[in-house]
């Protein structure tokens, strides 16, 4: 028996169905629990897991001075001081060209040993001015982590934290194309 189907039905259908849809990948992921081994980067994690399973995480929605680039190392130790040898939960939000996961990592506040993973160890880094935040890929966060992480990159800034203490600090991504122009350059006969 077929029953008939209204026009606001089928109109609530479509928005949910679009609704899945534009559902940002923050709210389809998965998660896993895992220790912090090392801080390669000021975005860059290596963690294990319980099965000793290593993974090495970019952090989504950042990007972090390069080791070589200034504030490079101050970004790093800001990392490494948050998340070095603690408890992390890994909220995994796809792979990169790299083969890293990149994810949101939460961790246990430190001035509060009994609270759940509820510090978001990328945010931390805009708030110390060690970060910028990743606007292309912002279409990868929720709306409420755009608002927090775009907060967190305009007040460092207007505080002049960090990187933002250099009169004209040089983004990494911009950074890495000048440094692989000069390596290919170097490559080259003349």
């Amino acid at each position: 028996m077929d029953f008939p189907v209204s026009g606001s039905l089928r109109r609530l259908a479509r928005c949910l169905a679009l609704g899945c849809l534009l559902t940002p990948p923050a709210a389809r992921c998965e998660s896993l629990q895992a220790t912090v081994l090392e801080v390669a980067e000021g975005d860059v994690i290596i963690v294990m897991d319980s099965h000793k399973t290593r993974y090495k995480i970019r952090l989504a929605g950042i990007d972090a001075p390069e080791p070589k680039q200034a504030f490079g190392r101050e970004s790093r130790k800001n990392l490494a001081d948050l998340l070095l040898g603690r408890k992390v939960s890994v909220e995994r939000r796809k792979d990169d060209d790299y083969g890293r996961i990149v994810a949101r990592v939460m961790v246990q506040p430190p001035d509060c040993p009994g609270c759940a993973r509820t510090r978001d160890a990328a945010l931390a880094q805009l708030e110390a001015g060690l970060a910028w935040w990743y606007r292309e890929l912002r279409r990868e966060q929720s709306l409420e982590e755009q608002g927090y992480y775009e907060y967190a990159e305009f007040d460092a800034r207007a505080r002049r934290i960090g990187l933002w203490q250099d009169v004209a600090p040089f983004p990494p991504w911009e950074w890495r194309k000048r440094e692989s122009k000069a390596y290919f350059t170097r490559l080259t006969p003349h």
